[in-house]
């Protein structure tokens, strides 16, 4: 555990805005977007010296990030180890570039975020996600593993035969898995005659799906895996922009910040720092980032950020689940909906094999969400539990529609074949 996490609050602002004047010296020095914004804006960096200036210095979004990539670089191509690009869920790519310095910060946000959960050398972990398809995270990983100097088992995703056998082959205590497919690994168990308390699994390091409510109780889908198989879940978040993870300690009470790798504000519609535990866009300041450091980033992502000091002993600001994407927000019938809300909806039916919700304008110009369903059984009884179903959790009832699975499998699969999408947003 680094010692700033342990600090007292007031000794973690200070010590923030001392790399925040780093950064700032920096990308002012080396990035051709941020001198161009600097200089626009008619902004002395000198005059941000605290956590509160960062307000004078205009955001950076994902549009801007897209349009002017290679001028956020802040060092030459050559100097550049490795290449990876974002998901481009909600447009194009983005390319991202990391030095051999930016790989080794990459490695000791990992490691700390794995011993965060309370992962150690003796531990052995299962890669159940890809390393190539320019793919950070897979990396990112296998970077931190190696560094904390646990084992790791390169398997890759899917093929549950494979991972099982991976599993009574090498016997990991964790896995590092996208939540559903652990559900896929319970359904290949139980068709197969496997003991799921023979495995030896202790916990899994779960990536890419919420497993909590906002009160951190488990949602459906983590609670459908907890009553199978007997594990450990602690929930990540991190995305390509800002190189940092936010991972679950032993409370798993939300992901805490590393407040030497990054600076969090959680902003309203109008930019403003909204009250704690209140929900707000996710906005970042990368530190130690050298091939490509981001100021002011909009993530996209409404989460809730938590203050109150943690059993684990850390004092950093920690981070709940994330509610959704603001640009896949939907206002549906005078109701504000997010895709995670209608996951969780779906998960209570274990009928359901596969979905994709599609959200477009209707003829009046206002939003609106059709849900594709793959099923064996397709009935207008469980059409009609889907439907009461989301009229009582969500007090609105999008159109239902069962597709066969080779269908929506075909939707689901991103240009980049690196993860699912469960959303696709025709409103652009």
């Amino acid at each position: 555990m680094p010692e700033i996490e342990q600090a007292t609050p007031s000794e973690i602002k200070s010590f923030q805005e001392e790399k925040l004047r780093e950064v700032l010296h920096y990308v002012s020095a080396h990035s051709p977007y941020y001198r161009r914004l600097f200089k626009q804006h008619k902004i002395n960096i000198l005059d941000i010296q605290s956590l509160e200036d960062l307000t004078g210095i205009p955001t950076t979004t994902k549009d801007q990030l897209q349009r002017y990539n290679d001028d956020f670089l802040c060092v030459p191509k050559s100097k550049i180890i490795d290449f990876v690009t974002t998901s481009g869920t909600l447009g194009e790519p983005v390319t991202i570039g990391l030095t051999d310095k930016d790989l080794d910060r990459l490695a000791y946000n990992e490691a700390i975020s794995f011993a965060c959960a309370g992962i150690g050398e003796s531990d052995i972990l299962q890669l159940t996600t890809t390393m190539d398809r320019r793919f950070m995270a897979g990396l990112a990983y296998f970077l931190g593993v190696r560094k904390l100097g646990a084992g790791i088992i390169r398997v890759g995703a899917g093929i549950p035969e494979l991972q099982w056998d991976t599993i009574f082959k090498f016997h990991p205590s964790y896995l590092i898995v996208v939540p559903s497919f652990l559900l896929k690994l319970i359904q290949y168990a139980h068709a197969n005659g496997i003991s799921l308390s023979d495995s030896g699994i202790k916990g899994a390091i779960c990536i890419g799906e919420p497993l909590r409510n906002q009160d951190f109780s488990l949602n459906t889908l983590g609670a459908n895996i907890k009553s199978h198989w007997d594990i450990d879940l602690y929930s990540t978040y991190a995305s390509t922009e800002m190189s940092t993870a936010f991972t679950e300690c032993i409370a798993q009470q939300g992901g805490h910040q590393h407040p030497e790798l990054i600076i969090v504000e959680v902003l309203d519609e109008n930019e403003n720092p909204v009250p704690n535990g209140k929900e707000g866009e996710l906005v970042i300041t990368t530190l130690g980032v050298q091939a490509m450091p981001l100021i002011r980033f909009k993530t996209g992502d409404i989460i809730t950020a938590h203050t109150d000091p943690c059993i684990c002993g850390r004092n950093s600001l920690r981070l709940g689940p994330v509610l959704g994407r603001k640009k896949q927000m939907i206002k549906y019938k005078g109701t504000t909906l997010y895709p995670p809300a209608m996951h969780n909806a779906l998960n209570d039916f274990t009928e359901v094999d596969s979905f994709v919700i599609e959200i477009y304008y209707n003829e009046i110009g206002t939003d609106e969400i059709r849900i594709k369903l793959a099923t064996k059984k397709p009935s207008n009884d469980l059409l009609h539990r889907i439907k009461d179903h989301f009229r009582s959790k969500l007090r609105v009832t999008p159109g239902i529609e069962f597709r066969p699975i080779e269908e929506i499998q075909k939707l689901r699969l991103s240009k980049l074949g690196r993860k699912p999408i469960s959303v696709i947003d025709l409103r652009n």
